[in-house]
């Protein structure tokens, strides 16, 4: 890691400001992906944001091509104004402190048409023909496929399931499990794949002058257009008025046309909300056992509140949600949740 004398070095340098002008370097919210956040302030008006990160985790370094990218088909980003791979340093565009999460408690009106304006914005990436984008040689992370979809099922299993709720599957009730949940990937799989943000939830879309800009898109790689869309409307960080994720998935549907019906449609994505929120269920079990982050566990009544609903509405996986109840049962209150509250 820089120290903060190299950091504040490489900022002025990066924005070509003077070694006698003062600039403030404040460190921002701790994120749970290997990368430091400050903002740069100087004079009384201007800012910008320097990330340094780690070269451990190869898709860091993916940031500010990806970034360009973006912004050439026309999805609002952050612009990156310098980027150092050697250093792990990155200076770019700050884009203010509110995101999603922050205007959870604003009036639907005003969300609901934010919401929108993301869905048109990743529906670009979604769209975008996969020759197209293989002329541009920009480098991804590997697709989605049986393997990632495995790992993220056994992060679920382990993190939580074991870590956070304490409990072990049994050999026989876990092959039927496994069995489950790897038909739950084979479909989510079958569809076509397209360009995903990968990680598309309310902390990683940034709000400035009513408009929305994609962040944290490092991970972008090809998979199901539904893993970005379960990421989006089954959001544990925030909650929607009743039946107003489906009118968002309608929004979305209507955006192109499309090779399935809308029942069709809706399940898919009620499938792979399932699998999106496994994920992140287990990232909250060990970012906040492992890593020590005890605020991401603050989430995990609302997250798995959300997979029971999905999975309910998916009425695909019964033993999974035989096994959610079990999780339920089992270690409640969860932290960041109220002692008897039903």
């Amino acid at each position: 890691m820089k120290t903060r004398d190299e950091i504040a070095a490489f900022a002025r340098e990066s924005l070509g400001l003077p070694e006698g002008l003062e600039i403030d370097l404040s460190p921002l919210g701790q994120r749970g992906s290997d990368r430091t956040y400050f903002r740069i302030r100087w004079k009384t008006d201007r800012s910008a944001v320097l990330v340094a990160y780690d070269p451990g985790r190869v898709e860091n370094s993916y940031f500010a091509d990806i970034a360009a990218f973006l912004s050439e088909i026309g999805v609002p980003v952050p612009r990156v104004l310098r980027h150092d791979p050697t250093a792990c340093l990155m200076v770019m565009e700050d884009l203010g402190s509110v995101d999603l999460e922050s205007l959870k408690g604003a009036p639907w009106e005003e969300r609901a048409s934010l919401y929108q304006k993301t869905l048109a914005s990743v529906h670009k990436l979604h769209a975008l023909p996969a020759d197209e984008f293989s002329a541009r040689r920009v480098r991804l992370m590997d697709p989605f496929g049986p393997d990632l979809y495995k790992w993220e099922r056994d992060y679920f299993r382990d993190h939580f399931v074991q870590g956070l709720c304490g409990l072990v599957i049994d050999p026989g009730p876990g092959k039927e499990l496994e069995k489950e949940l790897a038909g739950l990937a084979a479909r989510i799989d079958s569809s076509r794949p397209c360009l995903v943000h990968r990680d598309l939830q309310s902390q990683n879309v940034m709000v400035r002058d009513n408009e929305p800009f994609l962040i944290d898109f490092q991970g972008m790689r090809f998979g199901s257009l539904f893993y970005d869309l379960g990421s989006l409307l089954c959001d544990p960080y925030v909650e929607f008025p009743k039946g107003e994720e489906e009118e968002l998935l309608s929004f979305y549907y209507n955006l192109s046309e499309r090779p399935e019906g809308w029942t069709e449609f809706r399940s898919r994505f009620w499938e792979a909300s399932v699998q999106r929120l496994m994920q992140a269920l287990g990232a909250y079990g060990f970012l906040g056992l492992k890593r020590g982050l005890k605020g991401f566990l603050d989430h995990v009544p609302a997250a798995l509140r959300k997979l029971g609903g999905a999975s309910a509405r998916a009425a695909t996986l019964p033993r999974l949600s035989d096994l959610l109840e079990m999780c339920e049962a089992a270690s409640r209150p969860f932290p960041g949740e109220k002692a008897g509250k039903p």
